[in-house]
Parts: C-alpha cells; sequence; structure tokens
C-alpha cells in the first residue's frame, strides 16, 4: 500500500473564462521547506499565495512526517483549495507546494501537484515548473518499464523516472540525477523525501528557483526554504540567499545544504518573459526589483518609439511600470485609465452572454473623465492574438478618447514557447501573420510600436546570451521534436487517467 495519506477532492473544474486570456500563460510556482519545529503546511501555503499569478488552476501541498506523506490538492486557487483545517493536518518537518497553469496535461484534479510517487526508499513528492519537450521518448521507455501512469504530465513522468533510478538501487541523488539527465526541456523542481528535500534546475535554467533562509533558534539552525520567486521568500519572514544555478541539485538535510552540479554542459537561458511579464514586480532578479527592470524598458521604449500624446498609462497590473518608465523619459503626464476588477480572477462562474459581449469591462473598466477628448498613449507589455487589444482600444474610445495609441514593452511574439509557457500555434500568433501596420489596424490604434530585441536584452544588464528569447526569435535552445509542437495535449489519447 502507498505510504501516504490523500486528502484530495476528486471534483474536475472548469480551468475559468470560457475565452482563453490574450497573454502568454504562466506553467507554474514551486515551493519546498525545510523547517524542524515549523507549522511548514502553513508556510508553504503562504509561500503558495504569493507565487498565484505563476498558476491557477489547481494547488497542492504535500508534508513528510517521517516515512508518511500527507497530501491534499484540488482545483482552484490557494485560497479555495486550503482552510485551517486542512492544513492542520498537513503535518511534518518538510513540505513541497505546488500552483499550476497546464501546460502538458489537461486541467483536471488527476493533473494536481505535487505528483506522489513511492520508492524502495520511501515516497518523493514531486513539484514542477517547466515542460520536457521529450515527453513522448520518456513516456514510452517508461510504458515498457510497466510504470502504471495515471496522470497525463511530464510532471509525474519526472517522479517516476527517480523513483525507477532508486528501485534499481541507487540512492536519492545519484537517482535524481539519473533521471534528470533523461529529460529535455525545461524543469525547475522541488523534490521532498523522507530524509530531506531538493531543488534543480535544468541545465540552461529556463525558468526560474531561488533559495531562502528562515532565522534560524537554538533548537532548529537548519532551516531553509526553495521557491520559483523571491516574493514566496518575503511573505513568509525568509531572506534571500541565492538562485540555484542551471544543472545544479542543492539537498537540504538535517545536516544542512549540499550542492552538486550535475549537468556538464550547463549555461544560464533564463526565460526573458519572467524579467517583462510572469515574475511579479517585486521579486528580485539580478540584485534588482523585476520592477526596476520594467521601468527600464519603458524609458528605453520612450527614446525607440515617441509618440505626441497628453497623457500615458499602463494596461493593468503588468503594463504599468513601462508606462511609468515611458512617462518619466517623454514628460509626457502618466495617469491611471483602466481600473482592474481584481476580484474576478479565474472564476469557475460563466458570465452571461451580455457580460460577454461587453467584453473587458468585466476585468477592466475605463475612467471616462480621466479620458475624455484626450490623445492616449497605452503601455502594455505584450500582444499575442489582439483581442484583448482590440477590446482595450474600442473601451477607450467610446469613453471618449480622441486618439489611441499603444506601445508594447517586448518585441513582437512570433513564435509559440515549448518550455513551460502556454502559447498558441504559430498561425495564432498575430505577429507570426501581420505586419506592425496590419496588427495596428486591426486592433484599432492609430499608432503602434515594439520594444526592439535589443532594446529589451540590454535594458537586463546582462549578458544577450544568457536568455531564452526564442518566442520572439524562433532560436530554441533546445531542439523541439515536431509531435511536440503539434499539441500541447500530447499525452492524452495514450495514458488511461483516472478522477
Amino acid at each position: 500500500m502507498p505510504n501516504h495519506l490523500d486528502r484530495s477532492g476528486d471534483a474536475v473544474r472548469p480551468a475559468g473564462d470560457i475565452a482563453r486570456p490574450d497573454k502568454p500563460e504562466e506553467a507554474c510556482g514551486v515551493f519546498g521547506i525545510y523547517a524542524p519545529g515549523e507549522d511548514v503546511a502553513k508556510l508553504t501555503y503562504f509561500g503558495l499565495y504569493a507565487l498565484q499569478h505563476r498558476g491557477q488552476e489547481s494547488a497542492g501541498i504535500a508534508t513528510f512526517e517521517g516515512n508518511t506523506v500527507h497530501l491534499h490538492k484540488n482545483m482552484g486557487l490557494v485560497s479555495q483549495v486550503f482552510d485551517e483545517t486542512i492544513l492542520s493536518e498537513l503535518v511534518g518537518n518538510q513540505a513541497v507546494g505546488h500552483t499550476r497553469y497546464s501546460t502538458t496535461g489537461s486541467s483536471r484534479v488527476v493533473n494536481a501537484q505535487p505528483a506522489v510517487v513511492e520508492t524502495r526508499l520511501g515516497s518523493i513528492a514531486l513539484a514542477h515548473n517547466g515542460n520536457l519537450v521529450n515527453t513522448g521518448i520518456l513516456h514510452e521507455e517508461l510504458l515498457r518499464s510497466n510504470v502504471q501512469l495515471v496522470t497525463t504530465t511530464d510532471s509525474e513522468m519526472i517522479a517516476y523516472a527517480v523513483a525507477e533510478a532508486i528501485n534499481a538501487g541507487e540512492d536519492w541523488l545519484s537517482g535524481a540525477i539519473t533521471a534528470f539527465k533523461r529529460c529535455e526541456g525545461a524543469f525547475s523542481l522541488v523534490i521532498g523525501t523522507p530524509d530531506g528535500i531538493m531543488g534543480t534546475r535544468d541545465p540552461n535554467g529556463i525558468r526560474p528557483l531561488v533559495i531562502g533562509t528562515l532565522e534560524a533558534t537554538e533548537t532548529t539552525p537548519i532551516r531553509y526554504v526553495l521557491a520559483s520567486e523571491t516574493c514566496a521568500l518575503d511573505i513568509i519572514g525568509a531572506d534571500y540567499l541565492r538562485d540555484v544555478q542551471p544543472g545544479e541539485l542543492v539537498w537540504i538535510t538535517e545536516e544542512g545544504i549540499a550542492s552538486y552540479h550535475w549537468a556538464t554542459q550547463a549555461k544560464r537561458k533564463l526565460c526573458v518573459f519572467e524579467m517583462i511579464y510572469f515574475a511579479r514586480p517585486d521579486s528580485v532578479m539580478n540584485e534588482e526589483s523585476l520592477y526596476s527592470y520594467r521601468m527600464r524598458i519603458g524609458r528605453t521604449l520612450a527614446i525607440e518609439s515617441p509618440a505626441d500624446v497628453d497623457l500615458v498609462m499602463g494596461v493593468p497590473d503588468s503594463g504599468i511600470p513601462a508606462a511609468i518608465g515611458f512617462s518619466q523619459q517623454s514628460g509626457i503626464s502618466y495617469a491611471e485609465g483602466l481600473i482592474k476588477n481584481r476580484y474576478v480572477g479565474r472564476t469557475f462562474i460563466q458570465p452571461t452572454q451580455h457580460m460577454r459581449e461587453a467584453g473587458i469591462r468585466m476585468k477592466l473598466n475605463p475612467l471616462k473623465d480621466v479620458l475624455v477628448g484626450k490623445r492616449i498613449l497605452i503601455v502594455d507589455d505584450s500582444i499575442v492574438r489582439g483581442t484583448t487589444s482590440r477590446k482595450i482600444v474600442k473601451a477607450l474610445r467610446d469613453a471618449g478618447a480622441t486618439e489611441v495609441h499603444m506601445r508594447i514593452s517586448s518585441p513582437p511574439v512570433t513564435h509559440p514557447c515549448f518550455y513551460g509557457i502556454d502559447t498558441d500555434s504559430q498561425d495564432q500568433l498575430i505577429a507570426a501573420t501581420k505586419s506592425v501596420e496590419e496588427i495596428a489596424a486591426q486592433i484599432g490604434v492609430d499608432s503602434l510600436a515594439y520594444l526592439s530585441w535589443d532594446g529589451m536584452l540590454e535594458a537586463t544588464g546582462e549578458a544577450k546570451d544568457t536568455f531564452c528569447s526564442a518566442c520572439f526569435t524562433g532560436n530554441y535552445p533546445v531542439p523541439v521534436p515536431e509531435q511536440v509542437k503539434r499539441s500541447k495535449l500530447l499525452l492524452e489519447k495514450s495514458t488511461p487517467v483516472s478522477v
């Protein structure tokens, strides 16, 4: 019998709005903590709460009490999945947490994480941010080994690859490294075991993972945290220590933290969209908040593509820092012209047909007295299909704006991502099939300009070749098999699922 207690619900709920957002969608956030004497479930809850922007479909926490794993996961936001009673039952000295947006595997509770798998040394609980590109090969290898896959996720396959190596006689560390070397693509992982927790990043470090520390006490000097972003450290009072490096495994036990560099060809290719959009603006990368970087690319955008307008405004919330930077550089006044309804979120209650026809106002409402009679420049971080941009422009004109100009604080998105961002197929990406002038006409703006690729990367202050920008260039750092390009739900027809 599996030695874990699963308190998960079994409901399958829709993933939110019927229409997909006109933005790149993140994969997930991961969190892990080793803190004897602390309420690790509650600390993980708040860590996931801070990472909620990275995924809103499902959430889960696994805690380790000796050799027993306590697990709860379900569909919904972190605050919907957990309450005080559930958290009080998740006891132990260490925990692994996950909040999910699906990229491989559909949005259903069976695919929620952490993935818990048995090994000869005890259970592992694995949380994954990213996406493998060799899922088909790994899937076939595991089936040939008579592994009974339950989900349709690449994350579960990584967990079973670890288990397979351990069951063949390897220990926690060597078994994990053997499994990692079978994986191609993007993976930042937190893995809980009865003896400690691991954190690793793929050799390109495409998705982020940071290490934090909690203040030591007389009885518990060793207290470490792993998280996708530093904002998850801040919320629980942990201090940022450093990033997990590409191709590195960190092993946290009662003896402390140890580091193993398992990839011989490691070279960072951090997803540049983490800088532009995905990570929270208060998270720190390269020793500064991403708010500062986003203001800087707004200033670059103002230099590259000025406009003669009365007001600069940003699309809430992600376009605001760049809009402020544009305003500061240009000397044009900044104003809030759109108010975001922050409590709509990914509601499970579908709007009426009339509300759907009203479009953007369900989430963004224009301020007519600010906009009437004004020439407006609006800044956003990206355009994927153009559907939302068109609705925003129409709402601004309906509110009385005499001109609407748009500036985008990233280059045109022309290629889909296969490393943990859910983007459309290439023929659905508006910039892959239309010129800037054609896009401007389709979304109804008086002018449109994008940030240059050079401007985007120069503003990071780091070497350009340390970032993945494949969605703008088509230059993928890890080769992508053709079958992976064809469908995000690659495994749905070949793997049995149960809910």
